[in-house]
């Protein structure tokens, strides 16, 4: 009898063990679960952040398809819709005037007439950039084609993420009826946000149509007295890079020379 309650409490002893075995085992499988589910949450949530990275410096571009309706970036420092950001030039520079001077893309001579009384806040920008040499050996790194007809320049990084340390609004001047006749000169923003405005600028080389978002339109700066035919020929004629409707141009442009008086 004594042998069989040992036996028993040796079987019971060893059950218990293989129970705690098991029981660290699937403690062990429930955490390389929960480890595999954090690291998969972990991806999707980097991955989710890059493509909105993405998206906040890339879309709302002219042709972006609907429903984004904005069609020019300018990915400058995000600012709280309705207030500027950073030192952003006062509009007095403006001078309330007409100023005028020359863009030179590549060889290319464009005159130009900025608008300091139609939109003060955009050409004091202009202005203060262009006077301070910010501009000098920049590129213009966007065409577009095929019913949206701009060429984007003035971005210091060189491929549209870039701005000049400052963001400001509101959108000035842009038309009622979103036609912007070619020589246009206006500023790109961000979609949604008509504070974002900064350096980059696209000039308008055929008669296009750009819809309005919340925001507004797009800040008309000025307009191209000549040299819009040259521009044409030797750079926005050969469309971009990759044959498609948006992208770098074929050509590619450096804006050599900008003088504002």
């Amino acid at each position: 009898m004594a042998t069989n309650d040992r036996q028993a409490r040796e079987e019971r002893a060893r059950l218990r063990t293989y129970q705690a075995r098991q029981e660290v085992h699937a403690s062990k499988q429930r955490r390389r679960t929960r480890d595999n589910v954090i690291a998969v949450i972990a991806l999707v949530v980097v991955l989710a952040l890059a493509t909105g990275a993405q998206l906040f410096y890339f879309s709302g571009g002219p042709g972006t398809p609907e429903p984004v309706a904005s069609e020019t970036p300018t990915p400058t420092p995000s600012a709280p819709a309705g207030e500027n950001q950073g030192d952003v030039p006062s509009p007095d520079l403006a001078e309330a005037r007409t100023w005028t001077g020359t863009l030179t893309l590549n060889e290319v001579s464009l005159g130009i007439e900025l608008d300091g009384a139609a939109a003060p806040q955009a050409v004091a920008s202009e202005i203060s950039l262009i006077q301070s040499g910010f501009y000098d050996g920049t590129t213009c790194h966007r065409l577009t084609k095929d019913s949206i007809w701009v060429l984007q320049c003035g971005d210091p990084a060189g491929d549209g993420t870039g701005g000049p340390g400052y963001s400001y609004g509101p959108v000035e001047n842009a038309p009622q009826d979103g036609l912007y006749p070619a020589g246009t000169i206006a500023m790109a923003r961000q979609q949604q946000n008509g504070y974002s405005n900064g350096s980059q600028f696209f000039l308008v080389y055929e008669d296009t149509t750009l819809t309005a978002d919340e925001a507004g339109g797009y800040t008309v700066v000025g307009r191209v007295t000549s040299g819009l035919d040259e521009l044409k020929a030797g750079i926005t004629d050969a469309g971009t890079a990759d044959g498609s409707t948006d992208g770098s141009p074929a050509v590619p442009v450096t804006i050599t020379g900008f003088t504002i008086q």
